[in-house]
């Protein structure tokens, strides 16, 4: 028996409930798509028919959008691998095709990368998620002539009023990375931020100073300095900090990378870490754990991040203007061996 479409309608929640599958599983068995196990296409099948499921009528819907672009700084970087791997899940749910740029080779000599944009307008992408530092005004008005919806994923630098972007909570990050240092009793504890005038670096080192400030500890001159989220910059950063009088037992490092640089300059001076230097890092990237001793650090949630910018996206293109066009996720604290109280 078929239920009215009143108050007791049976929705795709209480099929997906009673089939024991998810949301997602049970709308593609009502819409007649392909990609489901026989086994529990048989089992929805069964509990649509039983509730009498009736798909609410859409008329005149738009068709979802068949291909985005996903455009980040390096493809060869762990990090755009974690974003990668974030937008080809959201977009396999979403049923969408995606084409992956390179902007690190696709500009040149700082100009926008007008063939890479004009290829973007005729091959009919619907929208555009950047993961890149940023975009400079040429290419904001390029997007916005041709109105392109697209929105940033973690940009280094703050994006343009009304343009939405995915980060995460640096400053948060910040405050937990030095309360765990404080917490295992260092008092001489420095950071290593990024790029001085990028967001997220100033956000991670606000973070610090908070901390600090909070424990009544005083942050001496020179203990807060910048590289430029490499490991080069953290390598030098570090020697800088191991040669003052007075050289910290802890130091904070903004990004994994500037880490594993920090760590080399500890070794070179014939120190040890965690037993002469803690080191706390940021990102969570993949070497982060390979890394010898393990490192800790604050883990964006990178994946989770990218696949929310797509639903970011995806509801731009339904007409959707966000509530506000920052999103933060949480960041976490993932403790490995690189930390320890300082040596007695």
């Amino acid at each position: 028996m078929v239920r009215s479409a009143g108050s007791g309608r049976p929705t795709l929640a209480m099929v997906a409930r009673a089939a024991g599958v998810s949301v997602p599983t049970a709308s593609k068995v009502a819409n007649g798509r392909e990609d489901v196990a026989p086994e529990t296409r048989r089992r929805v099948t069964e509990v649509l028919e039983r509730l009498g499921y009736v798909p609410r009528p859409q008329p005149a819907a738009r068709q979802p959008p068949a291909l985005i672009d996903l455009v980040v700084h390096d493809l060869a970087s762990p990090w755009s691998g974690a974003v990668l791997l974030g937008v080809d899940e959201a977009a396999h749910e979403a049923g969408l095709g995606v084409v992956i740029s390179a902007a690190a080779t696709a500009a040149r000599g700082g100009q926008p990368p007008r063939g890479w944009l004009d290829r973007l307008s005729t091959r009919g992408s619907a929208g555009v998620l950047f993961n890149v530092t940023e975009l400079d005004a040429a290419q904001h008005a390029w997007l916005a002539h041709h109105r392109i919806p697209f929105v940033m994923i973690d940009p280094v630098v703050e994006p343009p009023a009304g343009v939405p972007s995915v980060g995460a909570t640096n400053w948060q990050g910040g405050v937990s990375a030095t309360e765990h240092l404080i917490g295992l009793g260092h008092e001489r504890i420095a950071v290593i931020g990024g790029h001085r005038r990028k967001a997220c670096s100033a956000g991670r080192v606000a973070g610090y100073r908070s901390a600090m400030s909070a424990a009544g500890l005083a942050v001496p001159p020179g203990y807060v300095r910048y590289g430029s989220f490499e490991e080069t910059g953290g390598r030098r950063q570090m020697r800088e900090l191991l040669a003052l009088p007075q050289p910290p037992t802890a130091v904070f490092v903004c990004s994994d990378q500037m880490a594993l640089g920090a760590g080399l300059a500890v070794r070179e001076r014939g120190l040890r870490v965690p037993r002469d230097v803690s080191i706390v890092g940021f990102d969570d990237l993949p070497q982060a754990e390979w890394a010898t001793p393990a490192l800790t650090t604050v883990r964006q949630p990178l994946s989770e991040m990218a696949a929310a910018a797509l639903r970011i996206l995806l509801r731009l293109l339904d007409g959707h203007r966000p509530e506000g066009t920052r999103t933060e996720l949480s960041t976490r604290l993932v403790v490995r061996g690189s930390t320890a109280p300082p040596a007695a």
